[in-house]
């Protein structure tokens, strides 16, 4: 659990996915910050510093790939987990996502007890 207001950057565009991670989020105590695509995450990690990062594969734009690989390339941003959360789930998009510097990577739809375990895990 959150000790202190911890901090999420959900960065979804389908509305029923974004809902169902901030609910599972706010339960736990969570302050949930969302984007619709990457570069409306990545103006706000300009100036801000989430505890955690979820990460939709498939977004208008940039894909989530190409965020994850930015933010672990960033000096202020690359300690921050990132989870890619996304319906491609072939063990090559695991793969990849991960190559790209993910920390996880959870298949669509998350399984809530999964996902409070990782939250655990990487936010601990």
């Amino acid at each position: 659990m959150a000790t202190k207001m911890s901090t999420a950057l959900i960065v979804e565009d389908v509305q029923t996915d974004l809902m169902i991670l901030t609910s599972y989020l706010e339960t736990l105590g969570w302050r949930v910050i969302s984007a619709m695509n990457g570069e409306e995450a990545l103006s706000y990690l300009s100036s801000n510093k989430p505890d955690i990062v979820f990460l939709d594969v498939v977004l208008p734009g940039r894909s989530g790939f190409e965020i994850c690989r930015t933010i672990k390339s960033q000096t202020h941003t690359q300690k921050i987990p990132v989870v890619m959360c996304s319906t491609k789930n072939t063990d090559m998009d695991r793969f990849w996502g991960l190559k790209q510097g993910a920390d996880l990577y959870l298949a669509k739809p998350v399984n809530q007890a999964e996902f409070v375990e990782v939250i655990q895990k990487l936010a601990s």
